[in-house]
């Protein structure tokens, strides 16, 4: 691994041990601060993020194969756990629970590590390629996810209120919570902007840009807050789990479709394969906080892939290598 990769993963570690500090010292009050942070970055800063990559998104030059290379696996995989786990037992006690796992054991951290990683070690052309997974990452996922989150809660809403509750009336509740929500309203608004071929006012622009940039670091302390208020204790197993889907099967899947299926092999390839086997990224835990679901599992499941990752990176780059 890179000196560059290095140097990233040792400023995520410590931005979140910063939050974890702070929190712990008791600067930032009682109660959960981590819902505060995680609200400013639901409603505000990842909207503006969003919206701004939607409508500024070259569409017309997407490589269709490095897209379905990567996202086709990718869902499956999501779609997989999300199954597995809404099927379970106690999947009925708490509705979020399977989609907030789904993302977790799928959503990468594609751009604190995976930029980084892929200019390190595939140069611009390989950069290139990345970015374009990077651009339709969030946008396609989030959506997902959040359709399967909210047509669990609107069916357990219906359930609760009047012991069952009519197909049409769940699907209703679930389409307009799913179109009326942080993540895909401004997806759909960035979207419906990208094909007026207006171009973004300057200073809307540079407004969204200073809102977008406050992402990562944002999201970063939020994890460590997370990590200070519940703890890890009870939640390692789940996490350690989760972790080993993202970080094995994720990458595996994608391996195995790109190169058998679409045929792709050389630096596409690698790009596919590494996006895939990045660690969960911190929108993972947004998610859980916007659903007050499983935040402990998720943030301590951040941790343990992102510290599991300085071993795995290396495992499939030299799979990649050994098959040229």
């Amino acid at each position: 691994m890179s000196p560059l990769v290095f140097v990233k993963l040792f400023a995520i570690f410590a931005v979140v041990a910063i939050g974890w500090a702070v929190a712990r010292s008791g600067r930032l009050g009682g109660g959960d601060p981590s819902r505060v942070i995680a609200g400013a970055a639901f409603y505000i800063f990842v909207p503006a993020l969003l919206f701004r990559t939607s409508a500024r998104t070259d569409f017309a030059r997407l490589d269709v194969r490095i897209v379905l290379a990567f996202f086709v696996p990718t869902i499956v995989v999501l779609l997989l756990v999300y199954v597995t786990l809404r099927f379970a037992r106690d999947a009925a006690a708490v509705p979020a629970a399977p989609s907030v796992r789904a993302i977790t054991a799928s959503f990468g951290n594609a751009v604190q590590i995976g930029i980084p990683l892929a200019a390190a070690l595939y140069d611009e052309a390989g950069l290139a390629l990345h970015v374009t997974l990077v651009s339709l990452h969030a946008l396609i996922l989030l959506t997902i996810l959040t359709a399967l989150v909210e047509l669990d809660l609107a069916r357990a809403k219906r359930r609760s209120a009047a012991g069952g509750g009519h197909l049409l009336g769940t699907l209703a509740t679930t389409a307009r919570n799913t179109v009326i929500h942080p993540v895909v309203l401004p997806v759909l608004a960035g979207l419906a902007w990208n094909v007026s071929g207006l171009p973004l006012p300057g200073f809307a622009d540079e407004i969204l840009a200073t809102l977008g940039q406050a992402v990562v670091p944002v999201c970063l302390v939020l994890i460590g807050v997370s990590l200070a208020h519940y703890g890890v204790r009870g939640s390692l197993r789940g996490a350690a789990l989760l972790s080993l889907v993202k970080l094995v099967v994720q990458p595996l899947a994608v391996l195995l479709f790109a190169r058998l299926v679409l045929g792709l092999d050389g630096v596409p390839l690698a790009i596919v394969v590494m996006m895939a086997a990045v660690p969960v990224g911190s929108n993972a835990l947004i998610f859980a906080q916007r659903y007050e679901t499983l935040a402990a599992e998720t943030s301590t499941a951040i941790v343990v892939s992102t510290l599991a990752f300085v071993a795995t990176a290396p495992l499939w780059l030299a799979v990649l290598h050994a098959i040229g």
